[in-house]
């Protein structure tokens, strides 16, 4: 096993395609399923190289999200902070308990409800989009509007704030920020949401955060849980979605001949199948998901020891070829199905049912909607977020 300092953010770099899987990670790919790796402090966790190690770590109840276990890696830069974000980074039964609190509204038929109200929402931003200044800006005139809007509508929180929110958002997942920066931020963000929960305590309404308030008026939650919970769903409901959109269409625009098949067909199947695919070739998350191990396993022939911790990182999962032929190529005739892009196990993505949705609305109407859409300038000019922990681009000017 080799002794290999992971870089603190192996994100893409403008020196070649910012899809591409870094050259570091495919060569530990290729050393061993499992891989001794440095990190910024010295400690060492294991890299695990390989898609079914992945999967079958992520669903090991021997295998904890807590980081206050020991072994459980450091974040990838010093001060980005170790607070568990509700129940996202708590084990069983704790996170089982807190997690169903809040399952109901992102069950697939209720997320299917939403469909028709998505479908407006996107074709109002496009009616927008083509009735103003060409070019423009896609990250602010569409990818970032439409899952803020969803999320504001299915939490309760009125959308006139989204400045806001966003705002400070950015804050939070700037990598740049510094912790009292950051930790400001979420104060502020925290303290708007709790004051939405206390009202909803006193006037409850037909929204998840009138549902969240119900548990603390029964003694299920309290107010700081039900703000914390409140603050994951916000910020996991709208950052993600808003990059995945505007880096797939980028993918989409740097790949013709795909986009083409997408933008000829009113196919459900093929456009969901698209959404996999592409949620499986582009990354947006390049931390890892951090684990810390609690009893010895086995796993790829290396016995992994209680106290030892895992890095499991979506891209290397995703361009395993063992799993998916060719996969550093964009296909959305693959079956990509199998993709780790929301996790696995009982801590994979609780929204996923409502991302895909948001996004096969998307992938199946802008482009149809505007066939000529393309870049307003070079790939090499487009501004990347190599300064967050979420990637996606700042902005990305497109004309037609």
């Amino acid at each position: 096993m080799a002794d290999t300092l992971v870089p603190d953010f192996p994100m893409p770099r403008a020196a070649r395609c910012p899809f591409d899987l870094p050259p570091a990670l495919r060569e530990l790919q290729q050393q061993a399923p499992l891989v001794k790796v440095r990190q910024w402090d010295g400690s060492e966790s294991w890299l695990v190289t390989r898609h079914a190690d992945q999967r079958a770590l992520l669903g090991d109840p021997r295998v904890s999200a807590d980081p206050d276990r020991p072994g459980y890696p450091t974040k990838a830069s010093p001060g980005a902070g170790e607070g568990k974000l509700s129940f996202i980074m708590m084990d069983d039964p704790e996170h089982a308990r807190l997690r169903r609190m809040v399952t109901a509204p992102f069950a697939v038929k209720r997320v299917e409800a939403l469909r028709p109200a998505v479908q407006r929402i996107v074709d109002g931003l496009i009616d927008d989009l083509l009735a103003g200044p060409n070019p423009a800006d896609l990250v602010e005139a569409f990818a970032l509007p439409i899952p803020s809007l969803v999320i504001c509508e299915l939490l309760g929180v009125p959308y006139a704030d989204h400045a806001f929110f966003q705002d400070h958002t950015k804050t939070m997942v700037h990598r740049d920020a510094t912790p009292e920066q950051r930790g400001q931020a979420s104060r502020e963000v925290a303290a708007y949401l709790a004051g939405l929960i206390g009202e909803r305590v006193t006037r409850p309404q037909e929204d998840l955060l009138s549902g969240i308030a119900g548990r603390v008026t029964a003694g299920e939650l309290t107010h700081q849980q039900a703000t914390e919970m409140a603050l994951l769903l916000l910020i996991a409901g709208h950052e993600t979605t808003a990059n995945m959109i505007a880096l797939g269409t980028l993918a989409l625009l740097q790949h013709p001949d795909q986009l083409a098949l997408l933008r000829e067909t009113d196919d459900p199947r093929f456009i969901a199948g698209a959404v996999e695919e592409l949620l499986r070739y582009l990354h947006i998350t390049h931390l890892g998901r951090r684990r810390a191990v609690t009893e010895d396993i086995e796993i790829g022939g290396q016995v992994v020891k209680a106290g030892e911790g895992l890095i499991m990182v979506n891209e290397i999962g995703n361009r395993d070829p063992e799993v998916f032929a060719d996969p550093d190529r964009l296909d959305l005739t693959r079956d990509a199905r199998r993709h780790v892009a929301f996790g696995f196990g009982v801590h994979q993505c609780l929204g996923q049912p409502l991302a895909r949705m948001e996004l096969q609305v998307v992938y199946g109407t802008l482009y149809r909607r505007i066939p000529t859409l393309r870049p307003a300038g070079a790939l090499e000019d487009v501004p990347f977020k190599h300064d967050a922990f979420i990637y996606g681009v700042h902005e990305l000017p497109v004309a037609w």
